[in-house]
């Protein structure tokens, strides 16, 4: 058993190894970024966010969407019915001069995501001078120059869009918040400069002509993930994706074990139904490294019980662990050089993205093994059936 995990652990370290590269790498294109003016291409923008139920610390995301410094914009909110509790948050933000902020009820949805359905009903209400689209979530709590930084790089007319991702902070919970941070951080970092890149829903500008020529709204039609579909919709039109580190969104979540699982199973799930070569290459590296560590165990018995030193087992075992940590102190020093405000609260909680990082795989783990055999996920009250990229039961209401 020893010699076994000593291949697989020399394996792990190796892609251990790599991981720490490809970090540094991540690091070295956030500063590179950091250092890049922004085009000057402030264009009319629609700022479209769906809304549902009343999430903690709403009213204060939905602020951060009025508060923008570019000089012409409107918000767009969306909910599916006036009876849900984010309408009447939603509802206080309707009567100010500047932005313009639109209230849309968008009706129950068929055949298709809540939040899709949200998004293209609020796209009916945009104005025709409106020339980009940017997607935003109501968990997200993005700066004053978010939305500029966003919009620039669309001065370039052959980019399909602009994205980012979320970073999230526990917003208190416990350990089930702080594993969702956890979770979370290595998706916040896999996007890169050439490669990886996916419009993400809670943070994408596109030109309007871009959005309509490539079809996105007909991908939308059945589906209940926007970003995936608007990620195939833009490569199939030959379309590449930008991605903005300097862009991400901090995001305050808070959760309880039973939201960590729905969460994480349900973001697998997709990804199983919508990228399905991702979501093999991504459960093999999880399961990869889980395996590693339970191999690493069962040889420090084998030892044990026959009494032979533990020292090597310990050691693989330790720099396995060791090297994820690593990569998350590279993500933490990456978000406090990209979120200077946000810098106090990354530090103090840095445990989460350091300690918790030799485990998050085993979480992974457990959403692939679900992900495997079903398609059904709980997503805000909704049950779904994805039975392909191209169509979606509603389960229940």
């Amino acid at each position: 058993m020893e010699n076994i995990f000593y291949i697989v652990a020399t394996i792990q370290i190796l892609l251990g190894i790599y991981a720490i590269s490809e970090g540094l790498r991540w690091l070295g294109m956030a500063r590179r970024r950091l250092v890049t003016p922004p085009a000057f291409y402030t264009p009319s923008v629609a700022v479209l966010c769906p809304c549902k139920g009343a999430e903690p610390g709403l009213a204060q995301n939905l602020q951060t969407l009025c508060e923008f410094d570019y000089p012409n914009y409107e918000v767009f909110l969306a909910v599916a019915s006036s009876s849900d509790p984010a309408y009447d948050i939603a509802r206080r933000f309707g009567d100010r001069a500047k932005p313009k902020v639109h209230l849309v009820v968008a009706g129950l949805p068929e055949g298709c995501g809540e939040k899709v359905n949200n998004l293209r009903a609020a796209m009916d209400q945009v104005p025709a001078e409106s020339e980009v689209f940017v997607f935003a979530d109501s968990d997200g709590r993005p700066g004053r120059h978010w939305l500029r930084d966003l919009v620039a790089p669309l001065s370039d007319a052959n980019l399909g869009a602009a994205t980012t991702m979320r970073w999230v902070f526990p917003g208190g919970g416990g350990f089930a918040s702080a594993m969702l941070a956890a979770w979370n951080a290595p998706i916040s970092t896999f996007p890169g400069e050439l490669k990886n890149n996916f419009s993400w829903g809670g943070g994408t500008a596109i030109r309007r002509e871009v959005f309509e020529q490539a079809q996105v709204r007909e991908y939308w039609r059945t589906s209940v993930s926007d970003d995936f579909s608007m990620t195939q919709a833009l490569q199939r039109a030959g379309r590449p994706i930008q991605f903005l580190p300097e862009c991400l969104v901090p995001s305050l979540l808070e959760t309880d074990f039973d939201g960590l699982m729905e969460f994480t199973n349900r973001q697998i799930i997709i990804t199983r139904v919508y990228a399905p070569r991702l979501w093999i290459k991504a459960g093999a590296v999880h399961l990869y490294y889980a395996a590693t560590l339970i191999c690493g165990l069962a040889a420090l018995v084998t030892q044990l019980a026959g009494g032979n030193p533990i020292l090597q087992v310990l050691v693989l075992m330790l720099g396995a662990a060791l090297l994820a940590a690593v990569r998350g102190v590279l993500r933490i020093v990456a978000v406090g050089e990209l979120f200077p405000a946000w810098r106090p609260q990354l530090m103090g909680q840095s445990w989460v993205w350091t300690i918790l990082a030799p485990v998050v795989p085993f979480l992974y783990c457990a959403n692939f093994f679900i992900s495997a055999f079903t398609r059904k996920i709980h997503w805000r009250g909704i049950r779904y059936e994805l039975v392909s990229p191209g169509m979606t039961k509603i389960l229940t209401r």
